[in-house]
């Protein structure tokens, strides 16, 4: 099993494409990271809908849950986003000591 990956590319064929695929990295975990702010706010939009036009029964109880639920799916997409953006930042930074050294 090949250690590095990048062993079997060029040295110079790298720089540019490793950079980028970092950048595309990032953007992705934006993306994510915004489509789980939307999910959550979705799930509270609807549980204070249901709450406030319904006034009793399964629905009424279903938007309670889905009010923490909302808070909990953002929550957990920050806490994500903050652990892979660390873990980008981490990558980038050896990747621009030593090119060769991923």
């Amino acid at each position: 099993m090949i250690e590095n990956p990048y062993e079997r590319f060029r040295h110079q064929d790298l720089i540019l494409r490793d950079e980028l695929a970092l950048d595309r990295t990032l953007l992705a975990n934006e993306r994510t990271f915004l489509a789980y702010l939307r999910g959550g706010l979705t799930l509270v939009l609807a549980g204070v809908t249901f709450v406030h036009f319904v006034s009793g029964g399964a629905l009424y109880y279903l938007g309670l849950a889905l009010i923490p639920l909302g808070a909990a799916v953002s929550v957990f997409g920050a806490v994500r986003f903050r652990i892979m953006e660390k873990r980008i930042r981490v990558v980038r930074r050896r990747f621009r000591q030593d090119p060769r050294r991923l």
